[in-house]
């Protein structure tokens, strides 16, 4: 087979019908590159203070969050349409509870107890330990403390990631009602509902250009979100083309501080990131990892790095960086063999399958 023209790109069907994909590598990564910019905000307590926000105005954290939402959006869209909605909701009940439960517990009732200045006995019959672990697990609060627990750092949060999950829960709802009103194959319904969400960034930023941080977001993963969940409706018509990168990313940066920059930023990130993922001029020798550790590194990667430096404060962000990372990994990886992936096999013996070859979304 020759290789493919990078310009003249391939239709999204061809692409998602290749052998291979760099999923796990691309979702690895964004986990990572989370680690990488939260080095700055659990050390300074300012999210300004990461280099990537003065030039693009998100951090590196917010970029690979976005990169997870597209590729989640992508993902779960198909896996609706794939298998249905028993196998869908089981699906992704299973990808997101079992690690989060485990995590929640694990720095609420191990490590808490570790890094804690209160008495063991005080901290385990405090209302916070009990409050925190209910509105983690129930709501994804990230804004709950634990008693005594990094009170000395600039961020008290033990989870401060866990927030993204609400919105991914609320795509995957929304994914849900669509399918089961029949209209998840509608191009129409899906190109309506990006466009609705484009506008209403547009408006957004033209109207209100100094928005709060929490209405920008309940705008900016959706869009994301619906976008790659569009680019798998039209897959029979959309392609994935290096010319159409290009061009995304020029009109972004031509669009910078106007209305229209977020907005492209956002639709550039997201048909870049699944360009990554899946054309096939960077997938031909792909080696897919057999360990999936993102979600494991983006649940831990925050309070292993809070620990660090909760231990060590006066040492700069970049010399606990590469600790922090290492931690988190080894961490990730038992999360992934020991929790993530049995659950997945709960699923397949559940539908009465011994393999599952459909592509599993992990949640930012």
């Amino acid at each position: 087979m020759a290789p493919a023209r990078p310009w003249h790109g391939v239709k999204v069907e061809s692409a998602i019908a290749g052998p291979h994909n760099n999923l796990t590598l691309i979702r690895l990564a964004l986990a990572l590159a989370v680690v990488v910019s939260h080095a700055f905000s659990v050390t300074t307590g300012e999210l300004s203070d990461e280099p990537l926000f003065a030039s693009t105005g998100f951090t590196l954290g917010e970029h690979a969050v976005n990169g997870f939402f597209a590729i989640s959006g992508f993902l779960v869209t198909m896996s609706f349409d794939r298998r249905g909605w028993r196998d869908y909701a089981m699906a992704r009940a299973l990808r997101i509870a079992p690690g989060l439960i485990v995590a929640v517990l694990a720095v609420s009732l191990v490590l808490g107890a570790a890094m804690t200045t209160l008495p063991l006995g005080e901290y385990f019959g405090s209302p916070a330990l009990r409050r925190f672990i209910t509105s983690t697990l129930t709501s994804f609060k990230s804004n709950t403390e634990l008693p005594g627990v990094f009170s000395g750092n600039p961020l008290v949060l033990p989870m401060g990631t866990v927030w993204t999950l609400k919105y991914e829960v609320m795509c995957y709802a929304g994914v849900f009602a669509v399918g089961l009103l029949g209209l998840l194959q509608s191009r129409t319904i899906a190109l309506v509902l990006v466009a609705g969400l484009a506008l209403g960034s547009v408006g957004l930023n033209l109207l209100q250009p100094n928005a709060p941080k929490g209405m920008e977001t309940a705008l900016r993963l959706p869009l994301i979100f619906a976008f790659g969940g569009a680019l798998y409706v039209w897959r029979g018509r959309a392609r994935f083309s290096g010319l159409i990168v290009l061009a995304l990313a020029l009109a972004t940066g031509l669009s910078a501080g106007t209305c229209l920059y977020k907005m492209l930023l956002f639709m550039s990130t997201t048909y870049g990131i699944l360009w990554l993922a899946f054309a096939p001029m960077l997938t031909r020798f792909a080696v897919e990892p057999k360990a999936d550790l993102s979600y494991g590194t983006y649940l831990y990667g925050w309070p292993i790095q809070q620990s660090l430096h909760a231990l060590w404060p006066g040492v700069s962000a970049i010399a606990l960086l590469a600790p922090s990372l290492a931690i988190t990994l080894m961490v990730a990886a038992a999360s992934w063999y020991l929790i993530e992936k049995p659950a997945l096999g709960l699923k397949a013996r559940a539908l009465g399958r011994r393999t599952l070859r459909t592509i599993e979304p992990a949640a930012p």
